[in-house]
């Protein structure tokens, strides 16, 4: 979900980061041990396992802008997110990443919890398996309960919220509110069969905020492992410069999740260097066609390395993710070719070809 892309980075960097990152800053920079109980590879392993290959999409039904108004009782849309999770079953997903936010939680703890059953339930009827993200660093900063921005004409992603946001996410005082929702919704889903994994905290250090994430980063997880879900922990590595976060992510987490919107010599050189960590990869986010990271190259690359396959991007709709980042249209006309997304707002499509290589990489057609 990162605005641009920090750079291309050599093999010998790369190595370096994965290989000695974990110990450097432990040593020099005082970055907390990891909190007990995370996985050992050979439990990580035997759990990916036991799945089919992952693939699917981040989800966000077309008529909400942001994880509020998909999530607010008044807004929470049954009828659209069943017709779409089917359009996901027509191509073969079998899991869906799916944004959270706890300001929707903090108004109604208990409806909150009952619209993630429902969500679960109509997802299970067309076998997917969804992944819940908690926190994120990305995009707007002030989180507000009720009626939710209308989108803002060609621009991507204008309405999407911060959570907790920011300067919020730095305010400890907040924590054991924040420590409360994450605690009540591990725990009611703890044991639930029907959930891949928990994303922790999307994308931390964004925004600017660098290591000023780390304190709730490191108290997210440290929930997590007191609740001690049955799903694994995870947060994604997104951005090489974030020396001391990476660091705390790789030794937290029980699988290695990870964003790439490069092309895919650089991403599979990405997965091979990631891969000598011991435990399963899935990439939580790519596929930004006009950077030349595109279903027809690098979701056939991940199956063939094994890797899950997350694109960013589904239906096309009020997040306005046919737009790139970093070039909005301000007349809202049709960008000369999509950034993401998958299908229109009727579900035609937006490349057969696409489509149809999803669907045999699925084993659909």
């Amino acid at each position: 979900m990162y605005k641009k892309l920090n750079g291309i980075f050599s093999l010998v960097m790369i190595f370096c980061f994965v290989q000695l990152q974990a110990q450097k800053v432990k040593k020099e920079m005082a970055v907390p041990a990891p909190v007990a109980k995370v996985w050992s590879a050979e439990k990580a392993k035997a759990w990916y396992s036991e799945h089919k290959w992952i693939s699917g999409a981040n989800y966000i039904p077309a008529n909400a802008i942001n994880q509020l108004e998909m999530w607010q009782a008044e807004t929470f849309d049954t009828v659209t997110i069943n017709k779409e999770l089917g359009w996901a079953e027509s191509i073969g997903f079998n899991t869906l990443r799916v944004f959270l936010h706890s300001v929707a939680w903090k108004a109604d703890p208990a409806g909150f919890k009952n619209r993630m059953n429902q969500f679960l339930a109509i997802a299970d009827r067309h076998h997917i398996q969804p992944l819940f993200v908690f926190f994120d660093d990305c995009w707007n900063k002030e989180p507000k309960p009720g009626k939710q921005p209308a989108p803002k004409t060609g621009i991507h992603n204008s309405g999407w919220m911060q959570d907790p946001g920011q300067p919020a996410s730095a305010d400890t005082t907040i924590f054991p509110e924040l420590e409360k929702y994450v605690k009540d919704v591990l725990s009611t889903f703890a044991h639930d069969k029907r959930i891949l994994l928990w994303d922790l905290y999307n994308e931390p250090g964004n925004n600017g905020k660098g290591d000023s994430s780390l304190p709730l980063l490191t108290k997210v997880f440290q929930w997590a492992r007191e609740v001690n879900p049955d799903q694994p922990v995870s947060a994604g590595l997104w951005a090489w410069r974030l020396e001391k976060l990476n660091a705390f992510q790789l030794q937290n987490s029980d699988v290695i999740t990870y964003h790439d919107y490069q092309d895919v010599a650089q991403h599979r050189l990405v997965v091979q260097i990631l891969k000598a960590n011991g435990k399963p990869l899935i990439c939580t986010e790519y596929m930004a066609r006009t950077r030349n990271s595109r279903f027809s190259t690098v979701m056939p690359m991940l199956k063939e390395e094994n890797v899950g396959a997350i694109n960013w991007g589904f239906v096309a709709g009020k997040t306005n993710t046919i737009y790139a980042w970093d070039t909005p249209l301000a007349d809202g006309s049709q960008p000369t070719e999509w950034f993401h997304d998958i299908f229109t707002i009727d579900g035609i499509p937006y490349r057969q070809d696409e489509v149809n290589l999803i669907k045999k990489l699925n084993g659909k057609n």
